[in-house]
């Protein structure tokens, strides 16, 4: 059994910085793509941002140019450096990966294979 097991998260003023890191469990980094959703009280949960087995990273618009996903295939490991932060990045934030054809944050939101139990990030003004 494959798990995601998230780090990271944590409470910081607006403008500040956090990164969370997702570990799994076995080897299925690979191929796969990696990412990381979010879902704040009363909305659906987002895809924040995923990057595939080639290192191609993509964002939803919202926070691109703050925040950036990498990973670690020989450690298992997944990571979102999260910069300029906002009251409205505040939510539970969650690591996932895929095995489809796609690599995207709104396609794992939808077809996450695998997905962790989630770090909360709160943001205060």
């Amino acid at each position: 059994q494959v798990q995601l097991v998230e780090s990271g998260g944590g409470s910081v003023q607006a403008g500040g910085s956090l990164r969370l890191s997702c570990g799994a469990s076995g080897s299925i980094y690979g191929d796969a793509c990696v990412g990381w959703l979010r879902q704040a009280p009363g909305k659906e949960r987002e895809g924040v941002a995923a990057i595939d087995k080639d290192g191609m990273a993509s964002y939803i618009d919202s926070v691109k140019g703050r925040f950036t996903v990498s990973r670690d295939n020989g450690n298992n490991t997944v990571n979102l450096m999260m910069n300029s932060l906002n009251p409205e990045d505040t939510a539970m934030y969650y690591c996932a990966a895929n095995f489809g054809p796609y690599c995207s944050g709104p396609y794992l939101a939808r077809r996450a294979n695998f997905l962790g139990q989630g770090t909360q990030v709160t943001v205060s003004s």
